[in-house]
């Protein structure tokens, strides 16, 4: 048998479908990206401090009744439009999120339960432009660095971005136990199997499709040193999260934006 080339290798783990909750877009994707060295940290967070930071057309989801607030910090790798090679100092670059998790009412069937982000901080001041303007996303320009330490992570993240809300993030982790998925219906699978982000433009509501294979999830051990991603929207996070999870690498692809009627 004939070697798989690495361009087909890579996309063979986008090629399983039967875990997203709704069928692919009909469209060609458009982007290809690589997330490594990801940590989820989330809190959760009294429903009632997140709904009035939401924009019209979005209601909070929440899980039994309680409300999430995740911080994810990773390294972005391969980041290309389709067709494109990856460019060196343009594709590859860390990223720092803060997200919840929310729906369209009154969509058939609960609709596309997605996340909507509070903040995008990422080192790469072209990423940080494109983002802005073509995904209406708040992403802002931060001075970051990552460390990889054998199998210990050390990251770093201070917000730069003329007239935003100030935000430092300073972390230690690494995995703690053996890669598994998580079991449908739980919550880990709740807050990380998610295959569409929000934005908003103006009173405009749009959403972007994403795919990837499930989540190769780890439990994750974490020294938390600053985290203030929060602070600028009035929220606050006590030190330790309730949940941490890593992830040493997912491939994903996404489309272009649709709107939200």
């Amino acid at each position: 048998m004939r070697p798989l080339s690495p361009q087909a290798a890579a996309l063979r783990p986008l090629q399983l479908y039967d875990h997203r909750p709704w069928p692919l877009p009909k469209a060609p994707w458009v982007m290809w990206m690589s997330w490594q060295d990801l940590l989820f940290l989330h809190w959760p967070v009294p429903p009632e401090t997140l709904r009035p930071h939401l924009p019209g057309g979005l209601e909070l989801d929440t899980f039994d009744g309680q409300a999430w607030l995740g911080a994810v910090p990773f390294r972005m790798a391969d980041v290309r439009p389709r067709g494109i090679p990856p460019l060196p100092g343009l594709s590859y670059f860390p990223e720092l999120n803060l997200r919840t998790y929310v729906r369209v009412p009154g969509e058939t069937h609960g609709g596309k339960p997605g996340v909507w982000f509070f903040s995008l901080d990422a080192a790469n001041p072209l990423a940080v432009r494109g983002a802005r303007s073509s995904f209406h996303l708040p992403y802002f320009d931060a001075r970051m660095q990552v460390l990889r330490q054998g199998a210990a992570v050390d990251y770093t993240s201070r917000r730069t971005h003329r007239r935003a809300p100030p935000a430092e993030f300073r972390a230690r982790y690494r995995p703690s136990g053996p890669v598994y998925l998580a079991q449908p219906g739980s919550l880990e699978a709740w807050l990380t199997e998610r295959y569409c982000l929000y934005s908003a433009q103006g009173e405009r509501l749009w959403r972007g499709h994403i795919h990837h294979a499930r989540w190769p999830l780890q439990p994750a051990e974490v020294t938390l040193e600053a985290n203030t991603l929060a602070e600028g929207w009035g929220l606050h996070l006590p030190g330790a999260p309730a949940l941490a999870h890593f992830a040493r690498r997912i491939d994903m692809v996404a489309w272009t934006l649709e709107r939200v009627r």
